[in-house]
C-alpha cells in the first residue's frame, strides 16, 4: 500500500459515515453539505475525503481509491520515458 495514514484516515472518515447513517453507496451520493456538516466531529479535510468518495462511488473506483491502486493501463512508450 502505497500510504499508510492516508489510507488509515479515509476508514476513519468512512467510521464516521456509517456511525452516521450513511452506509450505502445510494446514501453517500445523496449526501450533501449541510448533512455533512452534521456529522460529528467532522473537519475540513474529513470533508475533502467524503467529497472524494462520492466521486470515486460514482465512478465506480471506489476500491481503488482506498487502495491507492490504479487501473490505468501503462503502455511500453510511457515505461519508457
Amino acid at each position: 500500500m502505497k500510504d499508510k495514514s492516508a489510507f488509515q484516515q479515509k476508514i476513519k472518515v468512512l467510521t464516521k459515515l456509517v456511525d452516521s447513517g450513511y452506509d450505502t453507496e445510494k446514501k453517500l451520493q445523496q449526501l450533501n453539505t449541510e448533512g455533512i456538516l452534521k456529522i460529528p466531529g467532522i473537519t475540513i479535510p474529513e470533508i475533502s475525503i467524503i467529497l472524494e468518495l462520492q466521486k470515486q462511488t460514482k465512478s465506480n473506483k471506489l476500491f481503488s481509491y482506498l487502495s491507492g491502486g490504479s487501473d490505468e493501463v501503462i503502455s511500453k512508450s510511457e515505461e519508457e520515458v
